[in-house]
């Protein structure tokens, strides 16, 4: 039995995108795929806002986030860190021996610019990591804010996650002056895991050329060579990459404005059905999410019961909370290519299954 997923990655994905990973196997030195490359990557540099190009990497978000450590950092590395996923990148800068601190902030907080400031000023870092999007309390960070900071201090890199806020709220790359924008194929796209996008500025690829030990797979250089040529360093997850073609050009057939309108309306829905509900927000509301709710579970439900429930009469599921916030929070999706009408229609099966888990 198919059971339509809810949670925050990975995400549902359509028909017509697993059709489009049936595509034939071509060469991947050949001119087909250079055809197929130069294909997307115009509609992914819009994609990001940038002028740069936006390399494709076989692997999941986490090769290029070490990738862009191992590229940059020659210093020290400055991890903003409030949930999960963000607190882990401490953990990756230091396994791959670069010297790292983290600044901590309460799950559920966005990152402070103000902080920030404080502690950019005192020197130390070259590299700054920080997640936009923090899945795993539901809370989107202010970028404008963030790097009007950030751009204060030149000489540190920025390394942005935007895998579940990428197409979905705008990203404006090179305004902001983001010096390494990447994303994953499984959030927001709407795509399987195992592909990762990165778009690199020319200021870091200037570093990344004097940076020893940034070794080959995940090199920028071997990046922008390839790209060069309209190809990718190693053996590429081609069907993913057909994926990805059709993706892009189904958000551009709808169109940008019309995909980030698509994205409010549909939070808005789960938002109000969280208030009607009795589930309060994790994050402050000015600061959550655009593209899932993470809230509290303060009705005490079981949370499991309930994915029982759903899976079994609705064939549908939602996440009962991650890491430390499990069962203290549910997390319910609306990215990649949920409607008002689907998320209409899960409030109302979760409505049902709130009655069958609460009587």
């Amino acid at each position: 039995m198919s059971i339509k997923l809810y949670i925050p990655g990975p995400i549902e994905v359509s028909p017509k995108t697993l059709q489009a990973m049936a595509a034939p196997m071509i060469g991947h030195r050949s001119s087909d795929f250079v055809t197929l490359y130069n294909a997307i990557q115009p509609k992914l540099q819009q994609l990001a806002y940038t002028k740069d190009p936006v390399y494709l990497a076989t692997s999941s978000a986490w090769g290029v986030m070490e990738a862009s450590l191992r590229n940059l950092t020659a210093k020290k590395v400055l991890c903003c860190m409030n949930g999960a996923f963000s607190d882990k990148w401490l953990d990756v800068a230091q396994r791959v021996g670069k010297e790292a601190k983290g600044i901590q902030f309460e799950w559920g907080m966005p990152i402070d610019p103000e902080v920030l400031r404080k502690e950019l000023a005192t020197g130390d870092y070259d590299t700054l990591t920080l997640i936009h999007n923090e899945t795993s309390t539901g809370t989107m960070s202010s970028l404008d804010d963030i790097m009007a900071v950030v751009r204060q201090f030149p000489e540190v890199f920025t390394i942005i996650d935007t895998v579940s806020s990428f197409s979905a709220v705008p990203i404006k790359k090179d305004e902001l002056g983001i010096d390494v924008l990447l994303t994953g194929s499984q959030k927001a796209l709407a795509l399987p895991p195992g592909l990762a996008l990165l778009s690199v500025s020319q200021r870091a690829l200037d570093r990344a050329k004097k940076m020893p030990g940034r070794g080959y797979y995940f090199d920028f250089i071997e990046f922008q060579k390839n790209h060069e040529k309209s190809m990718t360093p190693s053996t590429p997850v081609l069907p993913l990459i057909y994926a990805l073609k059709s993706k892009v050009d189904e958000i551009f057939e709808e169109g940008l404005g019309a995909r980030y309108a698509r994205h409010i309306a549909t939070n808005d829905i789960l938002r109000a059905w969280c208030a009607r509900q009795g589930f309060p927000l994790l994050p402050e509301e000015r600061f959550a999410s655009r593209t899932l709710v993470c809230a509290k579970n303060e009705r005490k439900v079981d949370l499991k019961a309930l994915n029982k429930v759903l899976k079994a009469k609705y064939s549908c599921m939602i996440n009962a909370g991650y890491g430390k916030l499990e069962n203290i929070t549910l997390r319910v999706s609306n990215m990649g290519d949920e409607t008002v009408d689907t998320i209409t229609t899960l409030t109302h099966q979760l409505d049902d299954a709130l009655l069958e888990v609460t009587r």
